[in-house]
């Protein structure tokens, strides 16, 4: 399915609404000047609100990390797939719980790949 390229500077949060950074790791490859995201790059979640209830209370688990899924078929920079929006992937808590897909809310939408 194709979709707009992200960047290193999309808008992108966790379900919860807490913002996410895409650390770029292909920096060679830009779009509207800004390293375009490939899927080994790092996502990291700052300020996740998410709690998971117990029988006792609630235990924080808050997103800390992305885990990319999928990528563009046809398209690579540095040889790994660019990424996408809509993005296939999942925040993760520390202990690797799966908090749901990240919501793209902002990117640039002058280059769209497959």
């Amino acid at each position: 399915m194709p979709g707009p390229v992200l960047h290193a500077s999309a808008t992108v949060s966790c379900p919860h609404g807490a913002p996410l950074t895409i650390v770029p790791s292909a920096p060679r490859v830009t779009v509207s000047g800004l390293p375009v995201a490939v899927l080994t790059d790092q996502g990291m979640v700052a300020g996740c609100p998410f709690n998971v209830p117990v029988v006792a209370g609630t235990k924080p688990q808050p997103c800390v990390s992305t885990r990319w899924m999928l990528g563009a078929t046809r398209v690579t920079s540095g040889g790994q797939p660019v990424l996408i929006n809509p993005v296939g992937a999942l925040c993760l808590s520390a202990e690797q719980i799966p908090g749901g897909p990240p919501t793209v809310s902002s990117s640039q939408t002058r280059v769209v790949a497959t």
